[in-house]
């Protein structure tokens, strides 16, 4: 597989896609098993945290918004409490939604009962197939002028089923359009780039394959059948085969430990679409989506993978000048704990970024192996420094600090105070610059409170300089020499 995958990561933050599918949200009920119920023969389990998660087509947004694309997705739920709590989370995962809430539909919830990392059971709660609606058409050709790539994520929930209009409508635009297809008609999906079917679903199409030549010969019967250009067919623990008319590549699967298979599929079509609208070619493209499984398996539950975590899979470094949203940051960040690495957090405006900045950061760094640096939003530094600042837009601050060295990861933040941040994030260690004492840092009781550490630093040049300073000793020079 080292032949295919690209040396380095293409550049996410220019790939634009568009995904429209199903729309779920996935719910977890976790707790201990320690004895068997005397009603029945099954284990009582304590419930004692529940988690919920964008699932189907918004957990492959998802994964593009967790590699640092732009995403946009369209498709429809309920008016109910599952659909706000969808827009909240996929709001904070930066994903960009055009969701048609129908107020006799009920959003489809799957509830998994989860005991010392393993599923006992799952609780599907869906009504009949969801009535495709004629508004999401209208929806989707306005979007699709915003997009590289498309991605139909078919969980036969109904959401697609035409699915033929939405890819006549993509490919007059001249953009790929990718298919997880769950239909057992392959005919819905012609003309499309690419589809991503499991073994399983492959042979429930085309009839058991006893052998490797009947996989080829079957999908390329099936790709002129169907005028498809691609056949990706994901075979577990067998890897995965690529299939067009006239080549053909297997990519072994990466040995990991298998956790949970749950979402990787999501994953594949996710990371093969993000590559592909980064400019990376197939092969390359579709090696990364294999690596990107690997990645995804060992996790509990549907789950991203995000671009520092494929970086470090790529190539052993991770990715030290990376702009992030939170969720990027809180698997990187995990990540780093779980090798054994202290992570430092600090926040601030840097506006105008100066030597006492730069010492102070210094000085954060050497106090663990990763830092964290997170940038009031450019309306958070409006509130405290007043209608004139920043001087340097949000942009330009996060790229400027990104650039140095000493920082792994920059983040904004809209809060007033980053207790927020730091709820979710947990680092090691939490470090402020300057003339404060402990108890005047904002957070410092959260960060203690769950047993990490409370820095000051300070140096001789962070606490003689100061943005605020810069820009007086400017106004003063430009009325000196008569500019102002």
């Amino acid at each position: 597989m080292q032949d295919y995958l690209p040396t380095a990561l293409p550049d996410f933050s220019r790939a634009k896609l568009l995904v429209v599918g199903d729309i779920m949200l996935d719910r977890y009920w976790f707790g201990e098993t320690n004895r068997i119920s005397p009603e029945a023969p099954v284990p009582i389990v304590k419930v004692d945290h529940m988690d919920n998660r964008p699932g189907g087509a918004a957990n492959v947004a998802l994964n593009i918004a967790a590699l640092g694309a732009s995403i946009s997705l369209l498709g429809i739920t309920g008016q109910d409490e599952a659909a706000e709590r969808l827009k909240d989370q996929l709001s904070a995962a930066l994903v960009t939604h055009d969701l048609i809430a129908l107020k006799p539909l009920a959003t489809i919830i799957k509830l998994r009962v989860i005991s010392r990392q393993q599923q006992l059971i799952r609780l599907d709660f869906e009504e009949n197939l969801i009535p495709a609606h004629p508004d999401l058409l209208t929806r989707y050709e306005q979007q699709l002028k915003n997009a590289d790539v498309v991605i139909l994520s078919d969980y036969h929930k109904g959401t697609l089923s035409d699915p033929q209009r939405f890819i006549q409508l993509a490919r007059k635009a001249s953009l790929p359009v990718l298919v997880d297809p769950k239909s057992q008609d392959f005919s819905l999906y012609q003309n499309a780039t690419l589809i991503t079917p499991n073994l399983k679903e492959f042979e429930a199409v085309v009839g058991p394959c006893a052998n490797e030549q009947a996989i080829l010969d079957k999908g390329r019967a099936l790709l002129k059948a169907h005028q498809i250009e691609a056949l990706l067919i994901t075979r577990g623990h067998q890897g995965m085969t690529l299939i067009e008319v006239d080549h053909h590549l297997h990519l072994p699967a990466v040995a990991r430990e298998v956790l949970d298979v749950t979402g990787a599929g999501d994953t594949v079509i996710a990371t093969l679409g993000t590559a592909l609208a980064a400019g990376l070619p197939l092969t390359k493209a579709v090696a990364l989506a294999n690596l990107a499984a690997s990645l995804t398996v060992c996790k509990l539950g549907a789950a991203t993978v995000s671009s520092p975590e494929l970086q470090f899979a790529l190539t052993g470094h991770r990715n030290a000048t990376g702009i992030v949203n939170e969720e990027q940051l809180k698997q990187a960040v995990d990540a780093a704990k779980a090798e054994g690495k202290k992570v430092v957090f600090t926040n601030g405006c840097f506006d105008i970024l100066h030597v006492g900045h730069v010492t102070s950061l210094q000085m954060a760094k050497a106090l663990g192996d990763y830092l964290i640096v997170a940038v009031n939003t450019d309306e958070s530094v409006q509130k405290t420094k007043g209608k004139s600042r920043p001087i340097n837009n949000l942009d330009h601050r996060q790229k400027v600090l990104a650039s140095l060295g000493v920082v792994d990861w920059v983040i904004a933040f809209a809060d007033d105070t980053p207790e927020r941040l730091l709820t979710l994030i947990k680092p090691d260690v939490l470090v402020k610059g300057g003339d404060y004492t402990i108890d005047q840092v904002v957070g410092a009781d959260i960060v203690r409170a769950y047993g990490g550490d409370v820095h000051i630093v300070a140096s001789q040049y962070s606490l003689a300089t100061s943005s605020s300073a810069i820009i007086d000793k400017i106004i003063h020079h430009a009325k000196e020499e008569g500019g102002i």
